[in-house]
Parts: structure tokens; C-alpha cells; sequence
């Protein structure tokens, strides 16, 4: 990718942003014995933080961001860690989009935190619908027939919440290539890890304008963390470190999540999708065989969407066996719920309380 393309898209951010001077935290020389941030010298009593918690931590931790770029495949310079990838959402809109002129196009029924962000921000929502009739496909005729000069971000959830199907990677980077450069297409990939699809993160270095969402929420087990990354062009990356609070991340979220980045823990992981892959296979099984369920979708998530006869009463079933499960009715799905794939124990209870 040439610096001229990258240029072309960092352009699109709110100029404000472009000559924005960010925070000067306090410097980082962990040589040096600290009395210049304003910390307490001493530890409280069951601190037993390498670090401690006395100090401030380390903006965007090094040792993070490694592990997040190896992970996925990137440079360290295309990384941003943040808090989950709601952090990350929330950033690019305040970085590109100014109040009451610019818009962001979302395709639901997807994740609702595009729209919410968006809609704090004070952005315009341009919703494209998935074509239902053809397993929630992407329109992207009409998704592209909604762009205009003020369109600033394109958001893309595969696989997508709540629906479960993934997006064709080819169809996404066509997508982005007929954005730019005006244009960024913002490719969620929380679920990517239970489907069948590559990540679209190999393509950052060609797509100047492909921004990607990555969680260890979930394939990682990991959601109380609280540990996200955006990945995008250098560029892209140094706006949003313009925008993000200095200490973003705990240090013991650093001091715990850093050694589950390790070969032997990302293997570990990668057991468990195997497992989740197919415990739902099964769950989808049992499912089809309930009177209370006229379909199952398939999925390439860590859910099941499913249309039921009677959602209430399924919902009722589930309460009484101890369980919860999603309600997602809305204008697209008047008769859907969300089931996550839980333990064997879990997924037995629910299809006994629906048989």
C-alpha cells in the first residue's frame, strides 16, 4: 500500500482531528525509579501485580500490541488495542464523522452498536437490510447505490449478529475497492474464528481503506477483559491513538491476557472452536427436532439464530429450566431468538425444556 493511498483515506477524518495535539501522558523510561506522574509510591495491600497498581500503565502496551499483531497476522503499526471492539467503533466514528453532516451505512439486522455509536456521535444512520430471501445475503447494489459524498464509514459485521452467516471475503474487498478511497469499510470479525472464511486482516496492506475488528471476547473466552484491536493502514491507527484515553488498558488486563497469546494457549483456543463447531452441529440437530422451532439457520458463529412458532413460550420454556437465551425480534426477525452454544449440560437442558 503507498503512502499516497493511505494519505487519500486519512483525509476523510474530521480535520480537527488531523491537526488534533494529543495528550501528553507521562513518560515511559521504566530505567528510571518514578516521581513524575503523580502516582503513590507504595503498593496497596493485596497487590500482587508485577507491575503494580500504583502506576499508571503503559499507553497501548508493547508487549500487547506484539502479541495482537502476531496473532493476527499484522504489524504492530496496524494495531490499536482498545477496550473490546466497541472501543474501536466508537473511535472511528468520532475520528471521520462530524455532527449533523456526515453518515455511516449499516446492513441490518446486525450488531445495534454501529447504529447506537453512530447516532452519540451525531452521524446520519443509513440502514441497507440483508436480503433475507437469500439466507441474509449482503445487497451490495444497494448498499453501494446509498453512498455518497458525506458517507464516511461502511460497516460490515461477518459473521454477522444476529444472523450467523459470514460475508464471501472476494465480495468484501470488491466492496472496498469500489469505496475508495472516499469511503472506509469497517469489517467486524468477532465471530470470525468459528467460521469456515478467511480474515480479511492479510488485506490492510492493499486495501488502504479496510479497517478490521478484531475481540478476544469471544473464540478466546476472554469478555470480562475487555481486550479488543482495530487494525487498519498506520495511518488510520495514528488518528485513533489521537483520540483514545492514554490508559485504555489495565495493567492486569496486560499481565493476564499477554501469556494467552502464546502458541500453546492460541492452540488451546483453537481446540475449543473445534468443540464449539461441534456441540453446535448437534444443538442445530436437536433444534430441528422441536415442534417449538420452525428454523434453524445455519451458522458460522458461536449461536444459533432460530425462527420459532411461538417465541414467547420458547422463551418461557428456557426461563423455566434456568436458562436465558436472546430475544431478537424485531422488524426482520418478527418470530427469532438467539441461542449460544453453551456446555453439553446446557444444550441438553434446552432441547429437554423444548422437547
Amino acid at each position: 500500500m503507498s503512502a499516497v493511498a493511505a494519505a487519500s483515506i486519512v483525509e476523510r477524518a474530521r480535520p480537527e482531528i488531523r491537526a488534533l495535539s494529543p495528550y501528553s501522558h507521562a513518560a515511559w523510561e521504566p530505567s528510571l525509579e518514578r516521581m513524575h506522574a503523580n502516582e503513590l509510591p507504595w503498593r496497596v495491600a493485596g497487590d500482587a501485580s508485577a507491575a503494580g497498581l500504583n502506576r499508571y500503565p503503559e499507553p497501548q502496551p508493547p508487549q500487547l500490541v506484539r502479541g495482537l499483531a502476531g496473532l493476527y497476522g499484522v504489524r504492530p503499526e496496524q494495531v490499536l488495542v482498545g477496550r473490546g471492539s466497541d472501543e474501536a467503533i466508537d473511535l472511528l466514528l468520532r475520528v471521520f464523522c462530524r455532527a449533523g453532516v456526515d453518515n455511516v451505512i449499516v446492513c441490518p439486522p446486525t450488531f445495534g452498536m454501529y447504529g447506537v455509536a453512530a447516532r452519540i456521535q451525531g452521524a446520519d444512520v443509513r440502514s441497507v437490510p440483508l436480503r433475507a430471501d437469500a439466507g441474509f445475503a449482503l445487497d451490495e447494489a444497494a448498499l453501494l447505490a446509498r453512498v455518497d459524498a458525506n458517507t464516511k464509514l461502511v460497516f460490515v459485521c461477518s459473521p454477522n449478529n444476529p444472523t450467523a452467516n459470514a460475508v464471501p471475503p472476494e465480495q468484501l474487498r470488491r466492496i472496498a475497492r469500489t469505496l475508495a478511497p472516499d469511503a472506509l469499510l469497517v469489517v467486524d470479525e468477532a465471530y470470525i474464528d468459528f467460521a469456515a472464511v478467511e480474515s480479511l486482516s492479510g488485506d490492510i496492506d492493499a486495501l488502504p481503506n479496510l479497517a478490521v475488528l478484531k475481540t478476544l471476547s469471544k473464540a478466546h473466552g476472554l469478555a470480562g477483559a475487555r481486550v479488543g484491536a482495530l487494525l487498519a493502514a498506520p495511518e488510520v491507527i495514528a488518528l485513533a491513538r489521537k483520540v483514545i484515553p492514554p490508559y485504555a488498558i489495565t495493567e492486569l488486563t496486560v499481565e493476564a491476557v499477554v501469556p494467552l497469546l502464546q502458541p500453546a494457549a492460541v492452540a488451546a483456543m483453537r481446540d475449543r472452536v473445534t468443540e464449539v463447531r461441534a456441540a453446535r452441529t448437534q444443538l442445530a440437530r436437536g433444534l430441528q427436532g422441536s415442534a417449538l422451532i420452525t428454523r434453524v439457520w445455519p451458522s458460522d458463529t458461536n449461536f444459533l439464530l432460530v425462527d420459532c412458532a411461538d417465541p414467547d413460550e420458547v422463551l418461557a420454556r428456557v426461563r423455566r429450566a434456568g436458562l436465558i437465551i436472546r430475544d431478537v425480534r424485531q422488524s426482520a426477525l418478527p418470530r427469532s431468538l438467539r441461542i449460544s452454544v453453551g456446555t453439553p449440560a446446557q444444550n441438553a437442558r434446552l432441547l429437554e425444556s423444548l422437547a
